[in-house]
């Protein structure tokens, strides 16, 4: 399920989790935060419970959008599981794969934990 995330319940939501996180910075009169919106679904049902698909209304939240420094949007983060540092930022309408790559690099899936396994 993508989650809604706002001001007052981010702080909870990213410290209580142990996955990786994606989040999509969007508002609601973006053309092209339109585009997005529908692969967050499909990224949600591609690696189900182990990661948590988040979508951010900038015109609502102006303390994320601060601290994110959001200029334009769609602008969406990859979160590391483990340290919850900002791993991978992507302006503008990117494909489902770029956002795959995002969430496996927050996930610590990286080319060579693939081959060895780390």
């Amino acid at each position: 399920m993508v989650i809604e995330l706002n001001d007052k319940n981010y702080s909870d939501k990213v410290s209580s989790t142990n996955k990786a996180i994606f989040i999509d910075f969007y508002s609601p009169r973006c053309g092209p935060c339109q585009e997005v919106l529908p692969l967050l679904e499909n990224l949600d049902n591609y690696f189900k419970d182990e990661v948590i698909i988040a979508k951010v209304d900038v015109t609502k939240n102006p303390k994320l959008s601060a601290k994110y420094e959001i200029n334009s949007v769609p602008f969406c983060v990859s979160i590391g599981a483990k340290d919850k540092m900002v791993k991978e930022v992507e302006m503008g309408v990117a494909g489902i794969n770029r956002y795959i790559k995002m969430i496996e690099k927050a996930q610590g899936k990286s080319f060579f934990s693939k081959l060895f396994g780390k």
